[in-house]
């Protein structure tokens, strides 16, 4: 029997689905890893994972494949290890920016030294993160450059902030058994400002993985992005890692009543007491729980501003929708423009024409019998 026909007799026995979870989009493609529980015959060599497309049916209903998605995968070409996704199981989690599915938690990797560790740039990560409504975990690279009272100043400041850092080198190996555990049987994004070692992290824990590693710019202070898709990349003791670009000012785009609760220090003051205002922006009203004297409330206060701005113009963006139509620019962006009036640039009918001239035909008859 041929391998091809080995194949086909197989593909009769294991069914014409299968499970697994895609590891990347590319155009109009996804790389889908196939679960290893999966019983396949032995006869079939099966491939770690498939290039799919997406099926009619489910561009028609608007249904989009994201990276981390768990699908099911029919029909698979053995041979040429392709296959076609007709179905995306329900999301336990779905992140939009970046769009990942299914994620258990974020690491935020943060240098201590080279680029220096910004206490505020800091601080908007970690909202961002918490926004997420995933577990958050922080991680401290390059602590090979910082001395021992530095790393322990930070640890204990960190700790009144409500996180417990990690802190790693990667050239020492300091900390990577730590990370490891935190990571392992998980999907974990990880994030944070460009120039920090993600990188470098992400070679040192997958060593498979050769990810271009980009230097930091002496001028700025800060590193050059090297990452440009999201891809979700396979532990070696379970789990998968997303890599994703790196930015140095996530925007703030949250309810700015919701802004407190992203701060750990201020939800245990909420979990202690309870603001006499519900919809409490904790600046000046009475008998507000969160108010004090803590760390980050200047940050608290400088992110609220950003917030409420950030919310006025989402409004002003409602009132001009009646008025102004979307428009996508060339980078995706919405762009507004007025809207033409339809009624007024709306051909007339072809009923519509023909009553015109049959009432103008009348008007022309009775001046005529005017006339005479």
């Amino acid at each position: 029997m041929s391998d091809r026909s080995t194949v086909s007799a197989n593909r009769s026995q294991i069914g014409a689905s299968l499970l697994g979870t895609v590891l990347a989009v590319q155009a109009n493609y996804y790389w889908v890893r196939l679960d290893a529980s999966l019983a396949i015959p032995s006869a079939v060599q099966q491939p770690a994972s498939l290039l799919c497309t997406r099926r009619t049916r489910l561009k028609k209903i608007g249904q989009q494949v994201i990276v981390g998605d768990r699908v099911q995968v029919e029909e698979p070409d053995w041979l040429g290890g392709r296959g076609a996704i007709a179905q995306v199981l329900p999301r336990q989690t779905e992140l939009d920016r970046p769009p990942i599915a299914n994620a258990n938690q974020v690491l935020l990797v943060f240098a201590l030294a080279e680029p220096v560790l910004d206490p505020l740039q800091l601080s908007r990560f970690l909202v961002k993160a918490e926004s997420t409504e995933l577990a958050v975990n922080l991680c401290l690279s390059k602590s090979d450059l910082a001395s021992n009272s530095e790393q322990q100043q930070w640890r204990d400041r960190l700790h009144q902030w409500g996180y417990e850092p990690i802190l790693i080198s990667t050239r020492t190996q300091a900390g990577l058994t730590e990370l490891q555990t935190q990571l392992a049987q998980k999907i974990t994004v990880i994030s944070g400002p460009s120039g920090v070692g993600k990188s470098s992290l992400i070679n040192q824990l997958i060593p498979s993985v050769d990810l271009r590693v980009g230097a930091v710019s002496g001028k700025l202070g800060r590193g050059r992005h090297t990452t440009r898709h999201v891809e979700l990349f396979e532990l070696p003791k379970g789990g998968l890692l997303a890599d994703t670009p790196g930015f140095n000012q996530p925007d703030l785009d949250c309810d700015p009543v919701e802004l407190a609760y992203y701060f750990p220090e201020a939800r245990q003051r909420l979990a202690q007491a309870t603001c006499q205002f519900s919809n409490c922006l904790h600046r000046e009203e009475p008998n507000c729980a969160v108010r004090g004297e803590w760390e980050r409330y200047s940050h608290y206060l400088s992110f609220l501003i950003e917030t409420i701005a950030h919310q006025e113009a989402l409004n002003k963006m409602g009132d001009a929708e009646s008025t102004l139509r979307v428009k996508t620019g060339g980078e995706g962006q919405a762009q507004y423009e007025p809207k033409l009036e339809t009624k007024k640039y709306r051909r007339p009918s072809r009923r519509a024409q023909v009553q015109a001239l049959q009432d103008l035909r009348l008007n022309l008859e009775e001046l005529e019998s005017e006339d005479d």
